[in-house]
């Protein structure tokens, strides 16, 4: 059973930069043709897709965050951290892990929202708040 699970600071100050990281279990983030991505949900909004590492280890993220955005890979621990830097109140959001076989990417995003069944395993979320 793949299990997702997110971990981080729940507070960050603005101009900092938040930086979760997703555990995985039950399978291996090298595992041909999976992608693992991050999405947030702000307060009252929909889905909003941040970005991607594959299998391979290459990222892509929406064009909205690119500027700030990063995401990275440790494969001996087999888990993914997303950074997002020089955050401002409006990036608090519950902040998820998930992964997916679709091809979710930038393009995808651009013409609409996420939605959870473009997804097949989903971490619980941690929620992170911006705020001095």
């Amino acid at each position: 059973q793949v299990q997702l699970q997110e971990s981080g600071p729940g507070l960050v100050k603005p101009s900092q930069t938040l930086s979760p990281t997703c555990a995985v279990s039950g399978t291996s983030i090298t595992a041909n043709y999976y992608s693992w991505h991050w999405i947030r949900q702000p307060p009252g909004k929909v889905l909003e897709w941040i970005g991607h590492i594959d299998y391979s280890g290459s990222t892509d993220y929406s064009p909205t965050l690119k500027s700030r955005t990063s995401i990275s890979r440790d494969t001996s621990k087999n888990h993914f951290t997303l950074q997002l830097s020089s955050v401002t109140p409006e990036d608090t959001a519950v902040y998820y892990c998930a992964r997916s076989s679709l091809p979710i990417d930038a393009i995808v995003a651009a013409i609409r929202p996420v939605e959870k069944t473009d997804f097949d395993s989903w971490g619980q979320g941690t929620q992170v708040t911006v705020s001095s």
